[in-house]
């Protein structure tokens, strides 16, 4: 079974996914990242890697796609929160997703380009 992590764990490892784009939900022991890629093909081709990935560590991301845009929260349910196995899933999806555009603000809409395309940005 997985373990939370440790304050010195999460002092030393968190800060440097946050400058990747990983961020805390509120209200949970969870990161998470939104990721845009230039079209639907790419999308699911990194979510076909990550989903490889993750099974392979037996660990699975919480994850929405519309259109272009992967948007994924990771946390060991086993533990209730967050542990080694999300630090590592989200150094891999960093590796997998290349030169994706990454939204850091998760306050703002999230805009797909199939609305964009259709000329509702929002």
């Amino acid at each position: 079974m997985a373990v939370l992590l440790t304050e010195a764990e999460r002092n030393a490892d968190l800060p440097a996914l946050g400058e990747t784009g990983w961020n805390a939900v509120e209200g949970r022991d969870a990161i998470r990242k939104i990721w845009k890629f230039r079209s639907f093909s790419e999308a699911w081709g990194f979510m076909s890697r990550a989903a490889l990935a993750a099974e392979k560590m037996n660990h699975h991301p919480e994850w929405t796609n519309v259109y272009n845009v992967v948007d994924v929260t990771l946390t060991t349910h086993d533990c209730d929160g967050l542990s080694a196995l999300d630090l590592s899933l989200a150094r891999r999806m960093d590796i997998l997703a290349g030169e994706a555009e990454v939204q850091r603000d998760h306050g703002e809409p999230v805009v797909c380009l199939c609305k964009v395309h259709a000329g509702r940005e929002g």
